[in-house]
């Protein structure tokens, strides 16, 4: 499999060029720096036992959902290796777990419309990509490399 198509399988993206990248230090300030902004998700250091640099947390209670993000700092590549992780839940009540990809999580109930017809009202929408994006970001225009990792971390 060429490198490209290798690189759009596993959604490795690099950044544009021209970009000087920067130091290490600035990188992981930036992300910490998402703490700050309006996003669903909490970037902390990682404890050693998630083998990452810096960790993103997501909690969706209303669908049992949480999904973290382990990034792992490569200075000499300039790139953050990825690992995308996530517990739903599962059809036999318990819950599964997953890596990568995106996935859109919906809820809706039926309300009465000014009509007196019962209506189907979406009353939460969550993609997982609300988390990926601002990371990803955060990374490309720092001028590293954004690698996903789905095998081994």
């Amino acid at each position: 499999m060429g490198r490209r198509i290798w690189d759009k399988w596993t959604g490795t993206e690099y950044p544009a060029g021209g970009v000087r990248p920067l130091p290490t230090t600035e990188l992981r300030e930036a992300l910490l720096a998402l703490n700050h902004r309006n996003v669903p998700f909490n970037v902390r250091h990682g404890r050693p036992e998630e083998k990452a640099d810096l960790v993103a947390d997501c909690e969706i209670p209303q669908v049992r959902l949480t999904l973290k993000t382990r990034m792992r700092l490569v200075p000499a590549k300039r790139e953050v290796l990825v690992l995308e992780e996530r517990w739903e839940p599962s059809p036999d009540s318990g819950r599964q777990y997953g890596r990568g990809g995106s996935k859109v999580y919906r809820q809706w109930e039926f309300r009465r419309g000014a009509d007196g017809r019962r209506h189907k009202v979406e009353t939460l929408r969550f993609d997982t990509r609300d988390v990926r994006d601002p990371l990803r970001t955060t990374v490309l225009r720092a001028g590293w490399t954004w690698r996903a990792v789905l095998f081994r971390y």
